[in-house]
């Protein structure tokens, strides 16, 4: 699906669109902070008394592991409201109650209905009360295709093999498997979208293209053939402009590849520092995004001036972790935590250092403050990091921001628990806005 494709309105939320005139006259946020457990201080109050332009958005992020073995599995799922697992992290959005957020490892559904997923999400689970949770409308949405699981032909990975998931664009196990959606209460503006999906890796100026440790040559990992159709995406970029008030916020979404699963040559932590950096060059604009093409042709980076935020699980930690380095000694994520453009909120919570030393393990050789992380991973390796990240451009004023992970005496922490997690081993992360 290209980015013109308009998202699907149904039921009451559909005629008040028509009635508006594609416009929804949506609620607008009043967070000041966060509670004791890192959750949301307040949730978005109903515009109205006379205020009819929201001032305020709630941005989120949530990995929510809302993938599937097979293909066409997520939605038979969602067809009911019975799946245990969709309607726990369909509780955690009720309760964040953010006004745009993005869903990363959501399967995509296929071209044949791309909105199959999002729509089921929608109607049988987040506008359904969850446990303590009170019924979200999101009449709005983006679904694009993903690189993941999508066939190569090539023998990316170099094990005398042609096939499977670390062979496909993006992996994954089926096209579109661990795919992304992004869900507003404000309008979508379809006809500005941009996605980046087919953007080739080798032709950002001066990408990290790994390098077969085996041979004399550089940069070598990747013969000419299989670099002229990798993506530099292992699922898409996308630029989602949504519309508040008269106010225009461009969500820039992205679930780059960890940076493991691989050997000495680092093919995944060069990439995930590279896909980083594209949302880094895509912001800075000007000459450092000319290079930028998106897969209608366009070219250039943002427009200067233009309002954004950021986000996604990006797989990488400023301090610990895997994550690789660039030539310039910067760490992958500190491209964008460091960027002249970008604000970093620096959400926390009071389960994440909770967690943090009750498992121990790797966690105590960690350099960052636990209370940042995000991920609740293995406690040998690499322990819980810090990867999800909602990150406004600087024009916005920050007014609150949160990790949802309870406290192990909070009633809420059944959402999040602890492994084998009921939900997911990432943490919804949020950030309130002012325009």
């Amino acid at each position: 699906m290209r980015a013109s494709t308009p998202s699907r309105l149904t039921g009451a939320a559909a005629a008040a669109a028509l009635l508006a005139g594609a416009f929804l006259a949506s609620a607008s946020t009043a967070s000041a902070g966060t509670t004791p457990d890192g959750g949301p201080a307040a949730g978005p109050a109903a515009a109205g008394h006379g205020h009819t332009t929201p001032r305020t958005l709630r941005a989120a992020t949530y990995n929510l592991s809302l993938n599937r073995a097979t293909e066409g599995e997520l939605v038979a799922d969602l067809s009911t409201g019975d799946d245990v697992h969709a309607a726990t992290v369909a509780e955690v959005i009720q309760h964040a109650n953010p006004d745009v957020v993005l869903l990363n490892e959501f399967d995509y559904s296929g071209d044949a209905d791309p909105y199959a997923a999002a729509d089921l999400f929608r109607e049988n689970y987040l506008e359904v009360p969850q446990g303590t949770g009170r019924p979200v409308e999101y009449p709005y949405a983006f679904v694009a295709p993903s690189n993941t699981g999508v066939p190569s032909g090539f023998d990316l990975n170099n094990d005398g093999t042609v096939g499977g998931g670390d062979d496909a664009l993006g992996f994954g196990l089926f096209p579109g498997q661990y795919g992304m959606v992004v869900l507003s209460r404000y309008p979508i503006q379809h006809r500005g979208v941009r996605t980046f999906q087919d953007f080739r890796w080798q032709d950002m100026p001066g990408a990290l293209l790994p390098d077969d440790p085996a041979t004399a040559a550089p940069a070598d990992w990747y013969s000419a053939e299989e670099l002229a159709v990798l993506p530099l995406s292992s699922k898409s970029h996308w630029d989602v402009p949504v519309r508040v008030g008269r106010e225009t916020v461009h969500v820039l979404a992205a679930h780059p590849t960890p940076p493991s699963f691989d050997g000495a040559e680092d093919r995944n932590g060069l990439r995930n520092h590279d896909e980083i950096r594209f949302w880094a060059d895509y912001v800075r604009g000007g000459r450092t995004g000319r290079y930028i093409y998106d897969d209608e042709g366009r070219r250039g980076g943002l427009r200067p001036g233009s309002s954004f935020v950021i986000v996604g699980d990006y797989n990488a930690d400023p301090l610990d972790g895997d994550s690789a380095t660039g030539a310039d000694g910067v760490p992958a994520i500190d491209q964008l935590l460091r960027h002249p453009r970008i604000t970093d909120p620096r959400p926390t919570s009071a389960g994440a250092p909770e967690a943090s030393a009750l498992q121990a393990g790797a966690n105590l050789t960690h350099e960052g403050d636990p209370a940042l992380d995000t991920a609740d991973f293995a406690d040998t390796t690499p322990g819980n990091l810090r990867v999800d990240y909602v990150l406004p451009s600087r024009d916005l004023r920050v007014r609150g921001a949160g990790v949802f992970w309870p406290a192990a005496a909070d009633p809420l922490s059944r959402l999040t628990g602890v492994y084998p997690f009921p939900s997911s081993d990432h943490r919804l992360t949020w950030t309130d806005v002012r325009f």
